[in-house]
């Protein structure tokens, strides 16, 4: 399986008073605009997507909704994708997919990157996904911890740059 990681474009800073419910936290327009040609070039680099979930805080949610109108599948909603789910749940919730196409998640950190490193066997990040940055693990089966393969891993200036 392929698996693409996403973390969620650039959202408002944490404000209690503002969204007391901090999945409720939205997306800037300029993390939005910006991250508008971050999608166009992800989907040209991984154009065979067979699906798409997405962590169902607001920021996560809007991030996929903007890589499905750049051209891969409408998002799913996967709890497991939330802050503070363990590497193991979300490992689990990935192995029982029935895919043999690429995969598209989009979450927070720094879940993605302790997911990431759970994959490709290592005891901790060694590194933290910016907002709007993005990876790509291979696995020869279903996503399980040491199993993974580091394909790729970028920045999103480096995203918008690319050709």
């Amino acid at each position: 399986m392929r698996l693409i990681i996403v973390r969620h474009a650039i959202a408002f800073e944490r404000n209690a008073k503002r969204w007391p419910d901090d999945g409720a936290r939205p997306l800037t327009k300029r993390g939005a605009r910006k991250f508008r040609d971050v999608a166009a070039r992800l989907v040209k680099l991984e154009p065979e997507v067979a699906l798409c979930f997405a962590s169902p805080p607001k920021r996560a949610w809007r991030t996929a909704v903007l890589l499905a109108k750049a051209g891969w599948p409408k998002p799913q909603a996967l709890p497991e994708l939330e802050p503070g789910v363990t590497p193991e749940a979300a490992t689990r919730a990935l192995a029982m997919l029935k895919t043999k196409g690429p995969v598209v998640i989009v979450g927070h950190e720094p879940m993605l990157s302790e997911l990431t490193a759970w994959l490709l066997g290592t005891p901790r990040p060694a590194f933290e996904y910016k907002k709007g940055g993005a990876a790509v693990l291979e696995f020869p089966a279903a996503p399980a911890s040491a199993e993974g393969r580091l394909q790729w891993l970028a920045t999103p200036r480096l995203l918008r740059k690319a050709r």
